[in-house]
């Protein structure tokens, strides 16, 4: 004699009757969500907005109208032509790294990355989200960075504006990916410190405000090699020359993923 399968017992409640129904939202949304909260944060950080735009602006405005720069660098470029993708290469450097590094590392601290992790974002999701909003503030910082500069007679090319936006998308994911590797395995006065001290390095001698092109050949060929000398060439080929360069493309992804790949490992909640 054959049995039948028991029903399954009916629904307690009707569809319907529990708004909004429980249950992990979608992964776009969360991740949407997600990098609006860290650049809403970032942007509301007095010591983030010094860090990541007023300075900047600061070194655009007073390097385009003051003789400072020797002429040896400009060679036929006007200061503003010459200055203004360094600039723009600086505020990806402050906000994707510096920013991120350290705000991660806070965030470890007082256990905020350890909470969210224990939600139902999945961990590659607070890094995606993290890169996002840093997305979202390089593209304010570019946007106000440009419209200064053009005031002060700066007049790139359509195509060069097009063939920027690469760079800046992979120069942030690049110094993105390094912020995470550094803000997500030290301590966070560490963090504070040594994020700090890499961006004036990298400023004064990481081929930012002095070009490649006046140092020696040994150590120029090491500045290129540097994910702030190879952005910062990269944006004055495209910006200054019209040509875009691959090698210096090559170099931010090679950056990026080889310290996405080691963050992955060395970093911790808390």
């Amino acid at each position: 004699m054959t049995t039948l399968p028991t029903p399954p017992p009916a629904p307690r409640f009707t569809a319907g009757t529990f708004t909004p129904a429980p249950g992990r939202g979608s992964l776009g949304k969360m991740l949407r969500t997600h990098a609006k909260i860290e650049a809403s944060l970032t942007l509301r950080h007095g010591e983030q907005i010094l860090l990541t735009l007023l300075i900047p602006l600061a070194l655009l405005i007073g390097l385009s109208l003051l003789d400072i720069l020797p002429s040896a660098q400009l060679g036929s470029a006007s200061k503003v032509d010459w200055i203004t993708p360094r600039i723009l290469a600086l505020a990806v450097m402050s906000s994707a790294f510096t920013g991120q590094a350290i705000a991660l590392g806070f965030d470890r601290r007082y256990g905020v990355l350890k909470r969210l992790s224990a939600t139902a974002l999945p961990r590659w999701l607070l890094v995606a989200g993290r890169v996002a909003a840093a997305l979202v503030v390089v593209a304010l910082q570019a946007v106000i960075l440009g419209v200064v500069a053009a005031l002060l007679g700066w007049s790139p090319s359509l195509g060069g504006l097009l063939g920027a936006v690469p760079f800046l998308i992979i120069g942030t994911f690049a110094f993105g990916a390094l912020g995470l590797l550094l803000g997500g395995a030290l301590r966070a006065e560490a963090v504070l410190a040594l994020a700090n001290i890499v961006w004036f390095v990298l400023l004064l001698a990481g081929g930012i405000l002095l070009a490649p092109s006046t140092m020696p050949p040994g150590l120029a060929t090491f500045v290129e090699l540097l994910p702030s000398g190879a952005l910062a060439e990269g944006l004055r080929s495209v910006l200054l020359d019209g040509s875009f360069g691959w090698g210096p493309f090559a170099v931010l992804a090679g950056w990026g993923v080889a310290a996405g790949a080691l963050a992955t490992r060395t970093t911790r909640l808390t």
